[in-house]
């Protein structure tokens, strides 16, 4: 069966069903990096293409009811199905509703202007013959959406801090934005793990810390991975413990941005109250199959009770869930992502997998957000799921790697296909415009 049948068939059977069946194959995953797939290369260096094709719509989940409270939390416009309710900046604009349109102006940095751009990133330096994913910018249809003004930023964290929590997307945008900041003072970066997978930074001028924090699970974890994603035994997930990496850390901190991932789709068996309650894709274990929607509920759930209980208050955005672009397969079928121009709203819709993934983030948000307003707490809702599935042509794909077909049979070669994580610079870059707006103006 195809992978575009495959897909599309999903109609026909149990949704929940279909998802532990997708979600074991992706378990599976041999990368790091959140999600970095191993996929074949069809052809010679293959072109990137211009049509807008894309698999059939995918079938609804259930709808997530969107209550009166929370309406008049936000003070904004919500959507009934459950899918589109926003903290918006202001009365009259949803920032999160628009599209992308062709911006001459260009990004604000280059691969040699900024420093800070982690190999994988790299597309142009790496060998990507195509710049048009640059020159796009996210407009919303009901206002204007300012640049993002480094200067601004810098004054307004003045004596500040700001820690992004998650994955390597966390990761990827504090790179954006440090980018960015780079053209108007160096930071200096005053710690790094042993993995350099968290970092942070210095801006002295403006006595600013810049942090980014590596916790996939945003729980406790035991993860028995290399950095090149082999995996030597299954991750230990304690779904009642919070990750003492950023816990400790969260008193020192003005702003975070916290986000789930993909990682919950990986094999890993579930902790709670000091005993094994069951399992995602643990096959011959003899476990109680839970699965990975089971297991993200839990972990988000805790996360955000404890940020909204919390006696330091801390203005808090809560990203949601990242689509990736494979098309014609998944990474182990020979998917690839390699379209040059966005999608218009409405050509394309979430996966199963986005979309349960999405109901559990909004619906959690929803209950911490009425937690947080009672106690004092400024919880936002960073809504980046729609913005980002509009852009598949934004991804490395195989060019996170320099030069990956250089020296092959280019027909018979394997690359690691990255169609998850953003160039940079590239889409994510407007992610920046979004935070400042949502600084500044709300």
């Amino acid at each position: 069966m195809s992978p575009l049948r495959r897909r599309s068939s999903l109609r026909r059977h149990s949704i929940k069903e279909d998802l532990h069946s997708v979600a074991s194959d992706l378990a599976a995953d041999p990368g790091d990096e959140s999600f970095i797939q191993l996929s074949p290369v069809l052809e010679a260096d293959p072109e990137f293409v211009e049509e807008k094709a894309w698999p059939p719509p995918l079938p609804q989940v259930a709808d997530t009811p969107v209550t009166d409270d929370l309406r008049a939390m936000n003070g904004s416009k919500v959507s009934d199905n459950g899918f589109h309710f926003h903290d918006l900046v202001t009365a009259k604009c949803d920032i999160f509703n628009g599209a992308w349109v062709p911006d001459s102006t260009g990004p604000f940095y280059t691969t040699s202007t900024c420093r800070s751009i982690e190999d994988h990133q790299n597309c142009r330096k790496n060998g990507r013959p195509d710049s048009g994913y640059t020159h796009w910018r996210w407009t919303p249809h009901e206002c204007e959406l300012p640049r993002f003004n480094p200067e601004r930023f810098l004054d307004f964290m003045k004596n500040k801090s700001f820690a992004f929590i998650g994955d390597s997307i966390s990761r990827n945008h504090v790179q954006s934005l440090l980018c960015i900041l780079s053209q108007v003072e160096p930071a200096l970066e005053v710690y790094h793990d042993k993995e350099y997978k968290s970092k942070r930074w210095y801006f002295p001028s403006h006595d600013f810390t810049l942090s980014v924090i590596w916790s996939p699970f945003l729980t406790k974890a035991s993860i028995f991975e290399d950095n090149d994603g082999v995996s030597t035994d299954i991750i230990q997930l304690h779904l009642d413990e919070l990750d003492t990496v950023w816990l400790e850390q969260f008193k020192n901190f003005d702003y975070i941005e916290i986000a789930g991932g993909k990682w919950f789709l990986k094999t890993a068996i579930y902790h709670e109250n000091n005993t094994i309650s069951g399992c995602h894709n643990c096959r011959g274990k003899n476990l109680t199959e839970l699965g990975f929607e089971y297991a993200y509920q839990k972990a988000l759930n805790a996360t955000l009770k404890f940020i909204t209980s919390s006696k330091h208050k801390v203005h808090t955005f809560f990203r949601t869930t990242t689509p990736d672009h494979f098309e014609n397969g998944e990474w182990n079928t020979g998917g690839y992502c390699n379209r040059t121009g966005p999608f218009k709203p409405g050509e394309v819709n979430l996966s199963d997998i986005d979309a349960v993934m999405r109901k559990i983030e909004l619906e959690e948000f929803e209950k911490a957000a009425a937690k947080g307003l009672k106690n004092g707490l400024n919880l936002r809702l960073f809504d980046t799921t729609n913005l980002s599935l509009l852009r598949p042509d934004g991804h490395p794909g195989p060019y996170r790697v320099f030069r990956p077909f250089t020296g092959k049979d280019k027909n018979a070669a394997k690359v690691q296909n990255d169609c998850l994580h953003w160039c940079l610079p590239g889409p994510i870059d407007s992610w920046n415009d979004l935070i400042m707006e949502m600084l500044l103006n709300g």
